[in-house]
This record gives structure tokens, C-alpha cells and sequence, in this order.
């Protein structure tokens, strides 16, 4: 974490210059935009920043809610995989070198978070209140529809499972294996896969939902790309890939039919005006 999270800072200052456009970064004013109470662009998205950091926090305890509830877990949904695709994934480990593997643990541990932060921070500075409400939602939306399947049918690692696939990542360094354990301690929260249904969630906004035209082809190309390392690291199961796009898909389509029905009138009520802008 000490290395990551400066890295993806590091990463989001400099696509700030370079991709987002000067009409932008020139009207950036925290403190004025703070001061305004009523149209606050800050207060604006609050309440739904609240909202994905409360869900995040649920899905963080999953494992203190397990043992709490005593909920007895079942891996017949890791059996049926296993049984439909069998050691299919093993060919994403027939070209390994040491080139490939540290580009695509980059683009896993940092990639990731930097197109998901970025994507943010491109929806706030060119004042896209809409979107990136609309793109809270359907983060809080992965994490609530993902939650059921980690507590009660978790998936193992493939890198765990299949004889001929090595969990590459877990391999490179105890600090990488260390942290991902913390996040995961059993290395069973495959299905669906959360780096496959955010990326592509976040690829969808910036694509559909922000002018960055500069950005834009990086955006599909980190979204592939972690496409593809989540099998070359041993780490998911095709139908993780499947199940991690449709959650991706269903959840961008229902934060936009929740926005407009559900939020849209709560800023009616709170601001007096909507924030289709």
C-alpha cells in the first residue's frame, strides 16, 4: 500500500494535464464551489460518495459478518465452474516471462485503481454532477449484487485450484501476497469478478458519459487489459469474466433508471432544482 497508493496518485496528477482539457482545469475552484451551500457541486455528490464508502465498508467486514451470523459457506458454485470450464484458463500461462508478468501485475495493482479513480476525478473536474452520481451508484450497485455470492458460494483462486496454473502474483513478492491477503484472507472472492465488472463500468462512463477523447482509447485499454491479467496471474475463472461484465452492464443500466427516478427528485426537494447538466 505504501507503494501503491502514491503510485496511483502520481498517476492520476499527471493524466490530469495531460488528458484533461485546459477549458476545464481552468474553472477548477474548490473554495468557491464549497461556499456555495445550496448548488455546491461538493454537496451534490456527498451523500453518494457516503453511500459507496458504506457498502465498501459492509463488503470489507464480509468475513467478521461470517463468523458473527455463522453462515456456512458453499463452493458447489466453485464445483460447477470447475466441472463447465475445467483447466481452460491454463493457456493464458503458456507464453509466461518475466516482461509480461510485472506489466500485468502493474496494470492489476495499479491499473485498476487509477482508472477507477481517474474516472472519477474526469466526471468531477469537468462537472459532470449527473454522471457521477449516476457512476456512484453503480459502483455501490458491483459491491451490493457481488456481496451475496463472497458470503454464501465463494470461488478460490484458479491459481489454488487447476494443477497447471500457477498463482503468478501471489508468487512475485510476500508484500504483494501479504496485502491481498488482507483484503481477502482466503483468496475465494472470484465470482464475479470485481476487477473485471469495475473496470468495465468505469471504461462505460468515460466513454459514454465524458468528452476526453485523449483518454478514451487509454481507457479501453486498461479495461482489456485487466481483462486479460486476471487469467495470466492465475487468479479468475472464465465465467468470472462473463459474470464481471454482465454485473457491469446490469448495474450501469440501473443507476441511470435509479438516478432519474429515484435521486433526481430528492435534489428537486433538497435544491429546488435538478443537476441533468
Amino acid at each position: 500500500m505504501m507503494i501503491l497508493i502514491p503510485a496511483v496518485i502520481i498517476m492520476n496528477i499527471i493524466a490530469f494535464y495531460v488528458f484533461i482539457p485546459g477549458k476545464y482545469r481552468q474553472r477548477i475552484n474548490i473554495i468557491s464551489a464549497v461556499s456555495k451551500c445550496k448548488n455546491s457541486f461538493i454537496f451534490e455528490i456527498f451523500p453518494y460518495l457516503l453511500l459507496v464508502a458504506l457498502i465498501y465498508i459492509l463488503v470489507k467486514f464480509q468475513w467478521s459478518l461470517i463468523s458473527m451470523f455463522n453462515i456456512q459457506q458453499s463452493y458447489f458454485l466453485a464445483e460447477y465452474i470447475l466441472n463447465i470450464e475445467g483447466n481452460t484458463v491454463r493457456m493464458f500461462q503458456t507464453f509466461v516471462n518475466p516482461f509480461l508478468t510485472y506489466l500485468s501485475s502493474f496494470i492489476y495493482l495499479i491499473g485498476f485503481p487509477f482508472l477507477l479513480t481517474f474516472t472519477f476525478l474526469a466526471l468531477l473536474v469537468t462537472r459532470k454532477v449527473k454522471a457521477l452520481q449516476e457512476y456512484a451508484i453503480a459502483v455501490a450497485l458491483v459491491y451490493i449484487f457481488s456481496f451475496p455470492f463472497f458470503v454464501f458460494v465463494p470461488v478460490t483462486v484458479t491459481g489454488y485450484i487447476l494443477p497447471d496454473v500457477v498463482p503468478i502474483l501471489y508468487n512475485i513478492n510476500p508484500l504483494i501476497y501479504d496485502g491481498l491477503k488482507a483484503l481477502d484472507p482466503y483468496l475465494n472472492r472470484c465470482f464475479p469478478s470485481l476487477h473485471v465488472a469495475l473496470s468495465f463500468l468505469a471504461m462505460l462512463f468515460i466513454l459514454l458519459k465524458t468528452d476526453l477523447k485523449g483518454f478514451k482509447p487509454v481507457a479501453i485499454f486498461l479495461a482489456f487489459s485487466i481483462q486479460f491479467t486476471i487469467f495470466y496471474l492465475g487468479i479468475h475463472w472464465m465465467i468470472d469474466l462473463v459474470g464481471g461484465i454482465l454485473l457491469a452492464l446490469i448495474s450501469f443500466y440501473m443507476a441511470i433508471r435509479i438516478h432519474d427516478r429515484i435521486t433526481n427528485k430528492a435534489n428537486i426537494a433538497l435544491c429546488g432544482e435538478t443537476v441533468d447538466r
